[in-house]
């Protein structure tokens, strides 16, 4: 009797274990291991932390369908995928995003805006309104439908295109990103440093 009391125990133990939901801790923050695009779960590929004179600004993470390490693959790519930023400094204002935003725009596309401008400025009017320590940003792309935007897990906004889609998730994983952090990227792409 104490044998099969034993085993159910166990098996309960096991069970809790097995659907527990695992995240990766960074800055303070524990990052989720996936994230539902659309009837889609994607999966935690990497996170890393955006530095500014030494100082944490946000944890940037990225979520595939399949595990990558190759930033034009993905960036190129036409299948669900997500970006989460994590706010974790309170020295981000609204207007710094704003231009940092627009910096990393211009670096992800060569310059080459013009085509997107307008939803360069849609999307930049999601951080207008303020930014505080703590904001999640969620930036989901679906194939056909385009980037549905999200702050704090409220619906914010959809701009479509597979070439703004491109551009903005270029704007960490391009070749050499304006943001000045290579441990984000790598954080990014789930390359140790």
């Amino acid at each position: 009797m104490k044998k099969v009391k034993f085993m159910i125990v166990l098996i309960c133990l096991l069970l809790g274990i097995t659907s527990t939901a695992y995240s990766l801790p960074i800055a303070g923050v524990d990052i989720p291991d996936s994230l539902s695009a659309g009837n889609q779960q994607l999966a935690l590929n990497g996170a890393g932390i955006r530095k500014k004179f030494m100082m944490s600004m946000y944890v940037g993470a990225l979520y595939l369908k399949a595990e990558s390490r190759n930033a034009e693959k993905i960036i190129q790519s036409n299948e669900p995928m997500a970006i989460r930023l994590h706010i974790v400094s309170g020295m981000i204002t609204a207007k710094k995003m704003v231009n940092a935003t627009k910096a990393g725009f211009e670096t992800a596309t060569n310059g080459n805006t013009t085509l997107i401008k307008e939803k360069i400025e849609k999307f930049i009017s999601i951080f207008k309104p303020g930014i505080e320590k703590g904001d999640i940003y969620d930036m989901i792309y679906l194939p056909g439908k385009g980037v549905k935007i999200y702050k704090n897990k409220s619906y914010l906004s959809t701009i479509k295109g597979l070439d703004f889609k491109k551009a903005l998730f270029g704007i960490w994983l391009c070749k050499n990103p304006s943001h000045e952090s290579p441990q984000l990227k790598s954080g990014m792409l789930g390359i140790e440093k």
